[in-house]
């Protein structure tokens, strides 16, 4: 898989540390903060679209499709807190990982049970991870040694290990590994509906980052160049036999393609300050306001750069229509459904889509495993309540024309009850006030953009009472109210 050459120093690879392969010395805990690893996840997730409990799983239940950006956020957020310095940290994410997992279940299309938690799943989204990382480094002209690539295969093992102690059902050698890897691409995959959603959906209609949100035809025109590309990018680097039996073409000169687009980012991983290769670069240049880490004022320029380029897409491109002060309370309950409350984008609302919610919230908070149980119970009562007095047709889900029918006059004891567990959850000392920090926690964007910019009656300095917390929650999930600081929260990609 990689030809066999003595592995120097010149892309910073640290010595490892036997006692801790996954700490800050080891390969994949560089690899994580570094933007070109984002290669390697958009390739990993096609193959694992195509494990048959991984895609009834995404296709049902993931919000990758509707909010990518902020799943970009979260996939960061986690891999890097699996790889902290600090163990603890490590088993915290993991096991709060392992609880969210277990949550995601439910029969496929074909009546068959899948389970997020399924250790043969979890294993296969580990290997793919490894072989896109080998695969990554092959394209970008990289020679890893024997024992190289033996180190970073026991580093993705002690990363599945975190979660399932025992091993996870990954082999144990790296040689009984490929031997596994192929087994799993002939006989395991198949050719899932939600390996084309990604492949058809996510590059040509992902929606606009922050910089851009404002400015949708300025976006459009740019998606509609580098969609095609990045599509073709991600076909050409699949293995062939899984083209082959999905039916993938590779277009002409996308291989040269797909080796410069590997080798370009290797050069500027090589080239650039390591600042500037950062993840955390690339969440600055998606949103101006992005507020950084202290210490990290070497990106101040760049991140100025970026704020005067956004200013001068204001100046150049018309400001979007607005609309009408005079719409009906149906066209709004019906924008609200789409925007807030149908996470996964499949036109209805389910449980699967207030869980999403429930999930990003334990996320953004870190919650322990008492305060995220009793956030799911709360949103799982909700959903309940809504199915009794929304679901007119018994179809188990709910439409955005039944919910728009009742919205006007909806009132629930359950939602309230979400609200008190929320403002407890985020009360973080108890005090029965959400003071300003708690406020910005629960409220910053997937980028950290900090919220009271004057866009709407939200002052980020402002302290909430339970009462006024639970009035506006109310408000907003009744879609009777706007607030950007709760678009950031469940509506914003």
């Amino acid at each position: 898989m990689i030809d066999a050459a003595p592995a120097g120093t010149d892309d910073g690879i640290t010595p490892a540390d036997p006692a801790d392969p996954l700490g800050p010395g080891s390969m994949l805990y560089q690899l994580s903060h570094q933007t070109r690893w984002g290669l390697v996840t958009t390739r990993a997730i096609v193959l694992e679209a195509a494990h048959p409990q991984i895609g009834a799983a995404l296709i049902t239940n993931s919000t990758f499709v509707a909010h990518p950006w902020r799943r970009l956020h979260n996939t960061v957020l986690s891999a890097q807190r699996m790889v902290n310095p600090d163990k603890r940290v490590r088993q915290r994410e993991a096991a709060r990982l392992n609880r969210l997992h277990a949550r995601i279940t439910g029969t496929d299309a074909e009546g068959r049970p899948f389970n997020a938690a399924d250790p043969e799943a979890r294993a296969w989204v580990v290997a793919t991870l490894f072989e896109s990382t080998v695969m990554m480094c092959r394209l970008s002209g990289e020679s890893l040694d024997g024992p190289t690539l033996d180190r970073l295969y026991s580093e993705f093992r002690a990363f599945l290990a975190l979660m399932d102690p025992d091993g996870g059902k990954l082999p144990p050698t790296l040689r009984e590994f490929w031997r596994y890897y192929e087994f799993m691409i002939e006989e395991r995959l198949e050719n899932t509906e939600a390996v084309h959603i990604i492949l058809d959906r996510l590059f040509t209609q992902v929606p606009a980052p922050p910089l851009l949100r404002d400015r949708p035809a300025v976006w459009a025109a740019g998606r509609a160049l580098i969609g095609p590309v990045a599509t073709a990018i991600t076909v050409a680097s699949l293995p062939e036999p899984f083209r082959v039996r999905l039916g993938l073409p590779e277009l002409p000169g996308t291989r040269t393609l797909t080796h410069t687009a590997y080798l370009s980012t290797r050069l500027a991983t090589q080239l650039l300050p390591e600042a500037w290769t950062r993840l955390d670069t690339v969440m600055a240049m998606l949103d101006p306001t992005y507020t950084p880490q202290p210490g990290s004022d070497a990106l101040a320029g760049l991140r100025r750069g970026v704020a005067k380029a956004g200013a001068l897409l204001r100046l150049l491109t018309p400001a979007p229509r607005t609309a009408a002060t005079d719409d009906s309370t149906l066209r709004s309950a019906s924008r609200f459904f789409s925007e807030v409350l149908d996470q996964t984008g499949n036109g209805y609302l389910d449980w699967p889509d207030l869980a999403a919610m429930a999930r990003e919230i334990a996320t953004r908070l870190d919650l322990d495993t008492q305060d995220e149980d009793r956030l799911f119970t709360a949103f799982a009562d909700w959903w309940r309540e809504l199915q009794k007095d929304l679901d007119t047709d018994g179809d188990g889900r709910i439409s955005a024309h039944e919910y728009a029918a009742a919205a006007a006059a909806m009132t629930s004891s359950a939602l309230i009850r979400v609200a008190e567990v929320l403002f407890d959850v985020t009360d973080t000392d108890h005090n029965r006030i959400i003071d300003a920090r708690e406020y910005r926690v629960l409220f910053h964007t997937a980028f950290n953009r900090d919220v009271g910019d004057g866009g709407d009656a939200d002052d980020g300095d402002e302290r909430l009472t339970r009462a006024e917390f639970v009035r506006r929650f109310l408000n907003f999930m009744a879609g009777r109210w706007h607030s950007d600081a709760y678009d950031r929260l469940f509506a914003q990609s």
